[in-house]
């Protein structure tokens, strides 16, 4: 089936957002490089803040649906899907379309805490640290949602520091600090 026009432009303007960032990608631009009229962009959404809302969104469901799904292929147990999280995040560094995270962006962007595009971007690492919590009760963790948020603070420094681009492995070095945190959390037992 194909995509409708709505559909086309949340994910033509998702790669714009990305790539410029969301103050400098303007209307302008968006409709140069989608294609589609700022008319029919204004039909489908009242203002550029809707169509950033839209943008979230999709990334939301695709990044999560991605990693959990990379996760799973790469860890057979819970400890090792915890794990297998920075060993998708090196794929992902590694590609050369990274830029960074565009929830990390979009709060920067936004930074007032009470605006829907900064709320929407909590709301994203809330759902993140929900799903990582459940795979560390999964593992068998004493605390579970105290490792979650250990976990996601080294996936949120790897990310910024690979987007810095000083260190060479990002992820290995969030890795190998996470085994220890994670092995510490399941010998309590």
């Amino acid at each position: 089936m194909r995509p409708s026009k709505r559909d086309e432009l949340v994910q033509k303007a998702l790669t714009i957002f990305y790539r410029e960032g969301f103050h400098a990608a303007g209307m302008d631009l968006l409709s140069a490089e989608t294609g589609i009229s700022k008319t029919t962009m204004f039909k489908h959404f009242r203002t550029k803040e809707e169509l950033i809302l839209a943008v979230l969104r999709l990334r939301d469901e695709q990044f999560r649906n991605w990693l959990f799904r990379r996760m799973e292929q790469l860890g057979p147990t819970p400890r090792d899907r915890m794990l297998a999280m920075f060993d998708a995040l090196r794929e992902w560094f590694q590609t050369p379309e990274y830029r960074s995270c565009m929830f990390i962006k979009a709060s920067g962007e936004y930074p007032q805490r009470d605006h829907p595009i900064h709320a929407l971007s909590a709301e994203h690492k809330r759902l993140l640290h929900r799903q990582i919590t459940e795979l560390a009760r999964e593992a068998g963790a004493v605390e579970p949602e105290v490792l979650a948020r250990a976990l996601l603070l080294l996936k949120e420094g790897a990310i910024v520091t690979a987007h810095i681009g000083h260190e060479v492995d990002p992820a290995g070095d969030a890795r190998a600090m996470a085994e220890v945190l994670i092995d510490k959390a399941l010998e309590k037992h």
